[in-house]
């Protein structure tokens, strides 16, 4: 799966620089292209000849070479890659890649990647355990980051604890399976909802709820870098999404994103129904903007909107259909019996009574279940982390 892929090898400056070159060797052997970029600091614990002896490539390690004032544009090589990998990562890095301080060429880069980032760190275990390297983390993880853990076991510090970088051979493993992974959903199209709706109750005021539309994006994202052509049908948010297998349909209220989901739904082999589609809108839209001049109560009259899950549910056929849940009790009960009313194959729940889930967080907490009867609970992550979670447990199997 590495085979012609351009990768980037970042160094940074700790004990578990010397892993890095059986790293290159082992992505080299596997047929990627790999240019090394290290900071200063990673040339006092290993060379960069080493590092450019085992790549076939010159290591960049300065804004520009010394001897020939040759510029090395950090523009290229975030459009070069097709995945970056630091490793090892160490607290200074990670703080700097989580504030954006491009002090040097590698968080340089860093920020001018287009492509999947990987960060392996290393540190002592009272490093990795502390708040700032807590915080650093979840925040590198909300933009996406991918995040390989330490292990724990003895560190250069003679103490034992979690912090050593990951083995070679199994950073290499993670950067194939992210590869593989991008064929899984190859040739088909996935049709997803993100997003509030907005019922217009005059030409300034409206129904609507606090979603963010951030778990609908993740999940478009995820998909697009699984191989699928996305359809991304989304409420007034302002989210931007970065693939360009995403084509995106901007909608407002829930009439309309049922207008935009059935037309795109005829050739999707799948859907998911992630946007919080207010349940009622309001029977009159005024023209104008209602004054409160000799008003002392405003009455609206509410009517029932469209189930958009249960009319795709209705004519779905043989296609996947995934919808979320958002409860804030009886949570099990209403998703299995959402399952059931709207022809579900899939339900994604969270409950609003965790603090770690539902709108507005870069985090959330979800149970998913099937209409077989299946059900796995995973613990909080960043949302694309969740969105890797839902792909892998929907589509993990028969999707070929």
């Amino acid at each position: 799966m590495l085979k012609g892929k351009h990768i980037i090898l970042g160094i940074t400056g700790g004990i578990a620089a010397y892993k890095a070159a059986m790293l290159a060797r082992l992505l080299v052997k596997a047929g990627a292209e790999v240019q090394p970029i290290m900071t200063p600091s990673a040339r006092e614990f290993i060379t960069p000849l080493t590092l450019s002896t085992l790549t076939g490539k010159p290591v960049i390690t300065e804004f520009f070479t010394a001897n020939t004032g040759e510029w090395h544009s950090h523009v290229d090589l975030g459009l070069w890659a097709d995945a970056m990998v630091i490793a090892p990562a160490t607290a200074c890095t990670l703080a700097k890649m989580a504030c954006g301080v491009a002090d040097n060429m590698l968080v340089t880069t860093y920020l001018s990647a287009r492509c999947p980032v990987f960060a392996a760190p290393a540190m002592d275990l009272d490093m990795w355990a502390h708040p700032t390297t807590a915080r650093n983390i979840a925040a590198l993880k909300g933009d996406g980051v991918a995040i390989i853990e330490p292990a724990a076991g003895e560190l250069a510090s003679h103490l034992t604890g979690k912090g050593r970088m990951e083995e070679p051979e199994k950073i290499a493993a993670t950067l194939a399976d992210y590869f593989r992974k991008g064929t899984q959903l190859s040739g088909k199209k996935v049709l997803i909802t993100a997003g509030p709706t907005h019922e217009m109750i005059d030409p300034v005021r409206f129904i609507g709820n606090y979603s963010s539309g951030k778990m609908g994006f993740a999940l478009a994202e995820e998909c697009a870098a699984r191989g699928a052509e996305v359809v991304l049908v989304t409420g007034p948010v302002a989210l931007k999404s970065n693939s360009d297998r995403i084509r995106r349909v901007d909608v407002v209220s829930a009439c309309d994103m049922l207008a935009a989901c059935e037309k795109e739904f005829e050739d999707c082999d799948m859907a998911i129904l992630c946007a919080a589609v207010a349940d009622y809108r309001p029977e009159v839209k005024a023209d104008k903007k209602l004054k409160r001049e000799g008003r002392e109560e405003l009455d609206l009259r509410l009517v029932r909107n469209p189930d958009i899950a249960a009319t795709l549910g209705a004519k779905k056929g043989d296609r996947l259909l995934v919808g979320f849940a958002l409860e804030t009790d009886s949570e099990h009960e209403n998703a299995l019996r959402k399952i059931k009313n709207k022809n579900l194959d899939w339900i994604v729940l969270n409950s609003l009574r965790d603090p770690e889930a539902g709108f507005g967080k870069d985090t959330n907490k979800v149970t998913i279940l099937s209409a077989s009867g299946k059900e796995e609970a995973f613990p909080a992550k960043s949302k694309r982390e969740v969105a890797a979670d839902i792909i892998d447990s929907v589509f993990g199997k028969g999707i070929n």
